[in-house]
């Protein structure tokens, strides 16, 4: 196999793998919070306290991702024209 071959082999694997992963889970952990859906704090003795709720996604801890997004725009936007 040759290597240009083996690099688009590579890369629609990766490409299809990642929209499954969109198809069977739409969402995933917040980059900010991490998933907790809060920042975390420490006291004054060290022990972690829960901080302020994560603005970026309203103390949920989920996100949307990004190919699912795209799809989402690009439905929406079909089915705005075909109406």
């Amino acid at each position: 196999m040759s290597p240009a071959t083996l690099a688009a082999t590579f890369l629609l694997s990766i490409t299809l793998c990642y929209i499954f992963r969109c198809w069977v889970s739409p969402f995933g952990d917040c980059r900010r919070c991490h998933g907790m859906g809060h920042a975390l704090k420490t006291d004054r003795k060290g022990r972690p306290k829960r901080g302020r709720d994560c603005r970026r996604c309203d103390a949920t801890g989920k996100r949307i991702r990004i190919g699912r997004w795209i799809y989402n725009r690009a439905a929406r936007t079909y089915r705005a024209g075909t109406r």
